[in-house]
């Protein structure tokens, strides 16, 4: 076990943490007392919480403590640089071990390390680390589970990961496999009310996502995606959510294909506005001159693939738009973070989903129940994969059975739109007659006001796909005014059932008196 000595707080070196990172640090080196180095530790915290700042303080207290070397592993060249970056502010001289190093002085050994996987595998293959004198292990984005093999090199250390989201990557391999402990940090929603991160703004648009299909890792497939994202329909539609909430801002979009993302940033320049396109094929130079072109121009639009969402820290983003969708919840949430953080001058930013992932995951601030998560990752994964909505519509013959008096409960939504159309009639029409006839279906089959209200409720799953394909009808629509109708439809089929039902009411009295 670890000495208790290490609990020991340097008030200097821990000055500028926050509060909940100094409770955070204490848990961990609390825990890291309590096992033995067979155990393993997992810690979470959202993107933008300060996850680098707290590993490399525990290197920093580590090493002082018990003069053993440190590894900190990464799977990305971004990852590495900004670690180091952040370990050398505290103090902490490290060696980054990428493919330019080819030899190691013994006195290294008892320093601290950053790596990425392969090349620090393939140092240790070469004989050119003890890794016997490595008392700590720290993994940054634990999730991937790529470090596996690698770690049974250090049989001295103790292994700590850090990820936001404690889920793996690979359904395979579930992290509660890797790791015997999970420390859970403060959650989105208390950073938000502390002020420690941005407040959000949720902007989300219904988008017919039937065309998509998955790939061997279980999300949306590029080629698909592309074909989607690339359509005149959907870029006007990004276009039109630019335009209605994030115009002048500055502004990131997120693709999953290079092609949707090229597009994106021709579709934009010809409307006039600037933007710039990067990919993980884009050179490194110029990757530097647009990233310090992004970070110093007013309301600049960056479109890009995958290369943004970790190890890219950019606190000026105001808006983030999710011009994709995703089955990964560790994606979302690294998409969203990168416009996160809080600034003097930046208490809120703009979240655009036009890939129907709020559905699909809830809103980024919600809170989620990390522990149950880490310790049942297949149940989690069927919910996931449950809330995935289906196109299809039959209606379910238990509901047919509710309502035995009614010949007719279908009602072609985007048919009675395109008469109403045709026929020069205001599109909330269509709303007026579905209301109209879910009434007739509730009244026809109940003898009491209480009666045909309980029916109404039955209809709930109906009236909210009625008025998804109302909105796609519509078009350019938000999901918040979406919701809007179908409380509204909610509202008026109560009030019509009520009186038409105390109408029937009082003629079957009159009738009876007379």
């Amino acid at each position: 076990m670890i000495s208790s000595t290490i609990l020991n707080t340097d008030e200097e070196s821990t000055s500028d943490l926050y509060p909940y990172q100094q409770r955070d640090l204490s848990k961990l080196f609390e825990k890291m007392l309590q096992i033995n180095k067979k155990q393993r530790i997992l810690y979470q915290l959202p993107t933008g919480g300060g996850k680098t700042r707290i590993f490399s303080e525990i290197a920093k207290r580590f090493i002082a403590d018990y003069n053993q070397g440190v590894v900190v592993l990464t799977h990305r060249k971004e990852l590495c640089s900004q670690t180091s970056s952040t370990l050398k502010k505290l103090g902490v001289t490290n060696k980054v071990i990428d493919s330019t190093v080819k030899r190691l002085k013994v006195k290294d050994c008892r320093s601290c390390f950053v790596a990425m996987v392969e090349t620090l595998r393939n140092r240790i293959k070469e004989g050119m680390m003890n890794t016997s004198d490595i008392g700590l292990v720290i993994i940054d984005e634990a999730h991937h589970n790529s470090f596996q093999k690698l770690l049974g090199k250090f049989p001295n250390a103790y292994i700590v990961g850090v990820t936001a989201t404690p889920f793996s990557s690979n359904a395979d391999m579930p992290m509660y496999k890797n790791y015997e402990h999970l420390i859970v940090g403060e959650s989105i929603q208390n950073l938000i009310a502390q002020g420690y991160l941005a407040k959000p703004a949720n902007w989300r648009y219904d988008v017919e996502l039937n065309s998509l299909k998955t790939g061997i890792n279980g999300d949306f497939t590029i080629s698909t995606s592309d074909e989607l994202y690339s359509s005149p329909a959907m870029l006007e539609l990004l276009l039109h959510a630019y335009e209605a909430h994030s115009k002048n801002k500055k502004t990131l979009i997120f693709n999953n294909g290079i092609f949707t993302s090229k597009n994106v940033c021709q579709y934009f320049e010809e409307a006039g506005y600037n933007i710039r396109h990067l990919d993980n094929h884009t050179p490194s130079v110029e990757r530097s001159e647009i990233l310090k072109w992004f970070k110093k121009t007013k309301g600049a639009i960056l479109t890009s693939v995958s290369i943004l969402t970790t190890g890219f820290d950019e606190p000026t983003v105001q808006t983030v738009i999710l011009n994709r969708a995703t089955t990964s919840i560790t994606l979302y949430h690294q998409m969203i973070g990168r416009g996160a953080r809080r600034l003097p001058n930046k208490k809120t930013f703009t979240i655009i989903d036009l890939g129907n992932n709020t559905d699909r995951f809830g809103q980024w601030q919600t809170p989620l129940d990390w522990q149950l998560i880490f310790e049942r990752p297949e149940a989690f994964a069927e919910s996931l994969h449950a809330q995935t909505e289906s196109e299809a519509h039959p209606i379910p013959a238990d509901l047919k059975a509710k309502f035995p008096k009614s010949l007719q409960m279908s009602f072609d939504i985007q048919d009675a739109y395109k008469k109403a159309l045709d026929s020069n009639q205001k599109p909330k029409i269509v709303m007026r007659d579905s209301i109209r006839q879910h009434a007739i279906m509730c009244i026809e089959n109940a003898e009491s006001i209480s009666e045909g209200l309980a029916l109404a409720a039955e209809l709930s799953k109906e009236i909210d796909w009625r008025v998804k394909q109302y909105s796609k009808c519509l078009g350019k629509v938000t999901k918040n005014y979406t919701d809007w109708l179908k409380e509204d439809y909610r509202n008026k089929l109560n009030t019509i059932i009520s009186k038409l039902m105390q109408r029937r009411k009082e003629n079957n009295t009159v009738a009876m008196s007379a």
